[in-house]
């Protein structure tokens, strides 16, 4: 079973995440690819972990599927001199969505800072 897991998840990050196909041409470029994508599962079975301790057993597809619902919009204005503003405003969550950021232990996803 964590065999097909772990392959569930690789397949799931080089098509999702956009780890693959490697086009690095030296030996520390693939390196550290291989690094940022054996970091990125850890991460994503810290997720997967901390639901199941909460009950949820919904897999990483499921969870992208629904928390990529949950917008961030960046607004970007310039005024008369010149000067350009950035206004970052996050919408609020669903239900779904704050199920599992509860779940996760995010406390408010809209606060910057």
């Amino acid at each position: 079973m964590t065999q097909v897991h772990v392959e569930g998840a690789f397949r799931s990050m080089k098509g999702e995440l956009g780890m693959r196909p490697v086009y690095h041409q030296n030996e520390e470029r693939t390196s550290a690819h291989l690094f940022i994508t054996v970091l990125a599962y850890h991460i994503l079975s810290s997720i997967e972990r901390r639901l199941e301790q909460h009950l949820d057993t919904r897999q990483w597809q499921t969870i992208r599927e629904v928390l990529g619902t949950h917008s961030r919009i960046t607004v970007v204005m310039k005024d008369r001199d010149g000067n350009v503003y950035h206004h970052r405003v996050t919408s609020k969550p669903e239900d779904v969505h704050q199920d599992i950021y509860k779940k996760l232990g995010i406390k408010d996803p809209t606060k910057t800072g």
